[in-house]
């Protein structure tokens, strides 16, 4: 742990994922770089563990070797819903299942080779318009990042937390020792709540309940997806059960003055899409930009830009959540034509443009009035 210095060009406020890519975003530009969390590595939170193959490639823009943390691939993505299943495989290489404990580790390491000054158990207690104050004492900063998570005091501190847009859904996960049974990422539909099934070894499996329901809990939920509880019997649960809030937040602004907000600080979208970690890679390689070049309102645009996409496969995906008979005629009619998924799971990884996907929609608005 590095002791805070007496001034930095750039302070980012929270030790995870989001906090740490932003200053190694910065730092690959030349800043002199201060991360501060009150909390020590490592870092954990309750997530369904999968990377898509748009996610590998942000983390490695910014210089992550996600090979170098273990993990394990996955082809694709399985939709199951009782008897109805479809699957279809990335249109470019494999997604990784990946420890999330694994993956901050890993990304403490980068940053600390990148130069990165990284301050652990640090109190930071308010923003100063030279700076912030941590620890009791200013320091002294041209740009301070909120990387704080979804309750973000460095939000509430700028006055950048009013929203367009807020809604909230519960995660459960937990890790089993069993090998994985399939080569995908299996998404398990029940009513309303859905199972993401990830394997992160050869031999273990996160197994990650959402729904709306905060009392619900994945041994009372498993028995409602009878295909993977008996998968599942007699496995030993390899970590306790962890929980987490999964909100759908869009702010009305991510930057004001000398201070940009970065994941889900800046808002965030329905852990139903799984694209947490590349959204949080792709704005801090976009806030990289914009301070080299001195202006955050090109990080308020090009955060915009990078939200667009996701936010409507949440809205999608969300839809099918909420309406059994739509989303049991929607799997029914990609299992006869799986192109389908294939060209949704192609505009989820930014591989076909979002009008492409609209106009391949046609055929499956077509197949599910004709089953």
């Amino acid at each position: 742990m590095n002791a805070l210095p007496a001034s930095t060009d750039v302070f980012v406020i929270g030790g995870g994922p989001a906090g740490l890519a932003a200053a190694m975003a910065a730092r690959h530009r030349g800043f002199d770089v201060t991360l501060a969390d009150g909390s020590v590595p490592p870092i954990d939170k309750a997530c369904g563990e999968g990377l898509m193959p748009d996610g590998i490639a942000a983390a490695r823009a910014l210089g992550i070797p996600l090979e170098e943390a273990g993990g394990h691939p996955f082809r694709g993505i399985r939709f199951c819903q009782r008897e109805d299943a479809v699957e279809a495989a990335f249109p470019h290489g494999p997604g990784l299942g990946l420890r999330r404990t694994a993956l901050h580790g890993l990304m403490v390491e980068c940053a600390a080779r990148a130069g990165v000054r990284l301050a652990w158990g640090v109190a930071v207690t308010g923003l100063h318009p030279e700076g912030v104050h941590a620890d009791g004492r200013l320091v002294r900063a041209r740009w301070t990042v909120g990387a704080d998570g979804g309750r973000s005091n460095v939000r509430r501190w700028a006055g950048l937390d009013a929203y367009r847009h807020d809604s909230r859904r519960f995660g459960f996960r937990r890790h089993y020792r069993v090998a994985p049974w399939s080569e995908f990422m299996e998404l398990h539909w029940g009513h309303a709540c859905q199972l993401y099934i990830t394997p992160v070894s050869e031999r273990e499996m996160c197994v990650a309940l959402i729904s709306a329901d905060f009392r619900l809990r994945l041994e009372d939920a498993l028995p409602r997806f009878p295909a993977v509880a008996q998968r599942l019997a007699g496995a030993e649960a390899s970590t306790l059960e962890r929980g987490s809030v999964s909100s759908s937040l869009r702010l009305k602004s991510v930057c004001r003055g000398r201070v940009a907000l970065v994941g889900d600080a800046s808002g965030s979208v329905d852990a139903i899409t799984g694209d947490g970690l590349c959204l949080l890679f792709q704005q801090a390689e976009a806030l990289g930009r914009a301070l080299e070049s001195g202006d955050l309102r090109r990080y308020e645009a090009e955060h915009r830009r990078i939200g667009r996409r996701p936010e409507f496969m949440a809205a999608l995906m969300l839809l099918m959540n909420r309406r059994d008979g739509l989303r049991r005629r929607v799997i029914r009619a990609m299992a006869g034509a799986p192109h389908l998924l294939e060209g949704m799971l192609a505009m989820h990884v930014g591989e076909v443009s979002l009008p492409a996907f609209l106009t391949n929609s046609l055929h499956l608005g077509w197949r599910m009035l004709t089953i």
